[in-house]
């Protein structure tokens, strides 16, 4: 198959969060399997030509944003794992500091960045000649496309056999905008009604991706069932509903070449399942690069996150005053939410020899936390699919995190009797739970026998992506099929 995945994001080129490690992971699997695989992405001012070579394709493509148009130019560049990937560039929408806006805040004419985006992606494909059989769209900024293929490009030759799948990371963040924003898309206002265009008097981009796209996907199995329900589905449960024949959860992967604790060229020392020396060597090393006390035998919880309420922070800052006084360390680096920054740096003067904290993201810091804990926290009220518990899996880093979506799928809770599992669960996320939660690691640790067997179970958990990528083109081949009906 001919496959044109898109997105906002793609690593390693632009990273906010786990999308961008998704749509630059995947493509090499299916490239595998025979598949000409493409990625379309904006030309954002933060990505680096020089260091990606980047070159500039003699196209300058007219993209009409309600009674005006506005030039997209495409460039071009081959991943670091081989894929082609293509830029959509405009200075206006893209040449600015930040991604999405500043500092967490939207950009305002996010809805004109993205609707331009959507246009040129269709456009700048028909240019370079990649007729696809699938377009794989990400998230609420790709989720005009599906409708456009079938509205304004409904009789457009070159898309005639084009089917569509639309894939949701997270059902919080659907690209809300005033009605009017169907001129600018250039829709018609016949289409303006509730089960196509229009959400409550408004225009809904998740919501038109679920409704338009051919076959729908979400990131872990749970996730999927979760987000049909009004709790966890954001006010898509209905639409989703309608569609449960469509959907599908397929948990996403992690790239074992860059999270390899044997080769880990980030680490102080490596290790693996079969000689786990050097990940005492890690655990110090981490112990001096955040100046905490130099401590074998404390058990030393890391985290890497953003900052925010949704991953569990608030939770945590109310846990550790009364936890911290045991033989135990923490570790936390991210950067987000100003109060919660705020209350772990006042933990960490309180207590400066058991927590430390860096805010902000840092790769090489990620890997010596990830190799260097004893444990990894995860308390997300809810979390779609989670790459940092199978990553912490991946160095025998045990995970403790709330039973939800994609958490609830790779953790499963240690037992004494039996000696399975690889990590501890806890739901709901109550402080009382969490607590509870952290004596017992703290218990199992001590317990020498229990907590070597956990970590060898740890490591012999697998999230490669080959399985996934399975799923996603059997997925591909039904979206094929629904079409050609």
């Amino acid at each position: 198959m001919k496959i044109l995945i898109t997105a906002s994001e793609c690593a390693p080129f632009i990273k906010v969060g786990g999308l961008a490690d998704v749509v630059g992971t995947l493509p090499p699997y299916l490239k595998e399997d025979g598949h000409d695989v493409k990625i379309f992405i904006p030309k954002y001012q933060k990505i680096d030509e020089n260091k990606f070579h980047l070159k500039k394709l003699a196209y300058k493509l007219q993209i009409p944003i309600g009674e005006k148009y506005e030039i997209a130019k495409v460039m071009t560049a081959v991943s670091p794992n081989g894929t082609d990937c293509y830029f959509i560039e405009n200075d206006k929408y893209f040449g600015r500091p930040e991604v999405y806006g500043p500092s967490g805040e939207d950009y305002p004419d996010n809805r004109e960045r993205f609707i331009f985006f959507s246009r040129s992606v269709l456009e700048a494909s028909k240019a370079i000649g990649f007729q696809p059989d699938i377009v794989h769209c990400h998230d609420w900024q790709t989720g005009l496309i599906p409708a456009y293929l079938k509205t304004l490009y409904s009789i457009d030759g070159f898309y005639c056999n084009t089917a569509t799948v639309f894939t949701i990371h997270n059902i919080a963040y659907q690209g809300l905008f005033k009605s009017d924003t169907i001129n600018i898309a250039g829709f018609s206002w016949k289409d303006f009604v509730w089960d196509k265009l229009e959400y409550f008097g408004k225009i809904n981009f998740l919501k038109i991706g679920l409704v338009y796209a051919d076959m729908l996907s979400t990131v872990s199995p749970t996730y999927a069932k979760e987000i049909l329900y009004e709790e966890s589905g954001r006010g898509m449960e209905k639409t989703l509903r309608h569609r449960t024949n469509d959907l599908e959860g397929i948990l996403n992967g992690i790239d074992y070449k860059e999270w390899n604790p044997s080769n880990d060229k980030l680490i102080v020392s490596n290790f693996s399942k079969d000689n786990r020396e050097g990940k005492k060597k890690c655990k110090i090393d981490l112990q001096k690069v955040f100046n905490l006390k130099e401590k074998e035998g404390a058990l030393l919880i890391g985290a890497v996150s953003r900052l925010d309420p949704q991953k569990g922070y608030n939770l945590i800052k109310k846990v550790l005053p009364k936890f911290v006084n045991n033989d135990v360390q923490f570790i936390f680096l991210g950067k987000g939410d100003k109060n919660i920054e705020k209350s772990l740096n006042n933990l960490a003067r309180k207590y400066p020899s058991k927590i430390g904290v860096r805010f902000e993201f840092n790769n090489l810091l990620a890997h010596k936390i990830y190799a260097g804990s004893d444990a990894f926290i995860m308390p997300s009220l809810f979390e779609p699919c989670g790459l940092g518990q199978m990553i912490a899996l991946a160095y025998g880093t045990i995970p403790i995190v709330n039973r939800t979506g994609g958490l609830f799928d790779t953790v499963k809770n240690f037992s004494e009797k039996t000696m399975e599992g690889n990590g501890f669960s806890f739901h709901p996320p109550e402080k009382e739970n969490l607590l509870k939660t952290f004596k017992n690691v703290l218990k199992t640790y001590h317990n020498k026998k229990m907590w070597e067997k956990l970590i060898i179970n740890a490591l012999n958990s697998n999230f490669s992506w080959d399985k996934s990528a399975r799923r996603y083109e059997e997925m591909y081949r039904k979206a094929v099929q629904k079409k050609k009906n």
